[in-house]
């Protein structure tokens, strides 16, 4: 069974099916450049998606053969698209932040994996979005750039930040002050995207990755994260008391009890989340 969820926007799609949230950026005619009306249902969808109980894996992606091209600039040139209105300045600033923090940073801090399916370029906010994600799968003839620079844009909805924990600073600053094309040879080099595959096997390569995400253990894939996102500022033993708390729970939950009863058994797990 299927299930659509409200986004309120037409710019954005998005569905539940076999335990996988797919949500998906729906302006092909714009390389699915951002608009308010996107950024917003994509915020209203992540927040379905993280407390849902038939979704355990969210796959992000675009229709019409690209990601996202960003944002609109030919919308900013006309006054338009992701971030115009007439709100002051500070209350602009702070609608920005909730945004960032309901779409990249729900992105981020989902309980749940997240994946970015890219069948195509990936720019500005666009690649802020993706690399939001736990995983990146791409055809292999996608292109991805940070762009910001060239519109005279210092970036926004994590980029930075998340591209820092993929290249480190200096790779950074050089992908941001020199915004070039980058080819899927070479993001695959740099370990911004996970997997590179062909045309005709994209769509086929990124629903088996999530229906391998969903049959697994969403309590313990939750905790993974958790302690991944958490290492990342943390020293090490603070990791090492989280890893243990959760360690613990995670090991009496019948999940962990299913698995090592499969082991014995020599068959695959069931997981039910409990």
């Amino acid at each position: 069974m299927t299930r659509k969820i409200d986004t309120g926007s037409e710019h954005l799609t998005a569905e539940v099916a076999d335990g996988v949230a797919v949500i998906t950026m729906n302006r092909p005619e714009r390389r699915n450049a951002m608009t308010d009306g996107m950024v917003s249902g994509l915020a209203a969808a992540l927040a379905d998606a993280e407390t849902a109980e038939d979704v355990r894996c969210v796959v992000l992606t675009g229709a019409g053969g690209a990601f996202c091209a960003g944002g609109d600039v030919k919308g900013f040139a006309e006054g338009e698209g992701a971030g115009g209105g007439a709100a002051s300045w500070d209350v602009g600033v702070h609608e920005q932040r909730l945004s960032h923090r309901r779409t990249s940073g729900a992105l981020y801090d989902m309980p749940k994996p997240t994946v970015a399916a890219l069948p195509g370029p990936a720019a500005g906010a666009g690649l802020s979005l993706a690399l939001a994600c736990d995983l990146r799968i791409a055809v292999e003839s996608a292109i991805i750039t940070t762009a910001f620079a060239r519109v005279g844009l210092a970036g926004d909805y994590g980029g930075t930040w998340f591209l820092t924990q993929l290249v480190g600073p200096a790779k950074a600053k050089e992908l941001y002050f020199l915004p070039e094309r980058m080819d899927m040879a070479a993001a695959l080099e740099l370990g911004i995207v996970n997997k590179v595959v062909s045309a005709d096997d994209y769509e086929d390569a990124w629903r088996d990755l999530a229906a391998r995400l969903a049959a697994g253990p969403p309590i313990a894939y939750r905790y993974m994260k958790e302690n991944i996102n958490r290492s990342v500022t943390c020293d090490l033993g603070t990791t090492l008391d989280l890893e243990s708390t959760h360690h613990r729970h995670t090991g009496v939950t019948a999940d962990h009890k299913e698995a090592s009863k499969a082991f014995v058994e020599k068959r695959e797990p069931e997981f039910e989340g409990r």
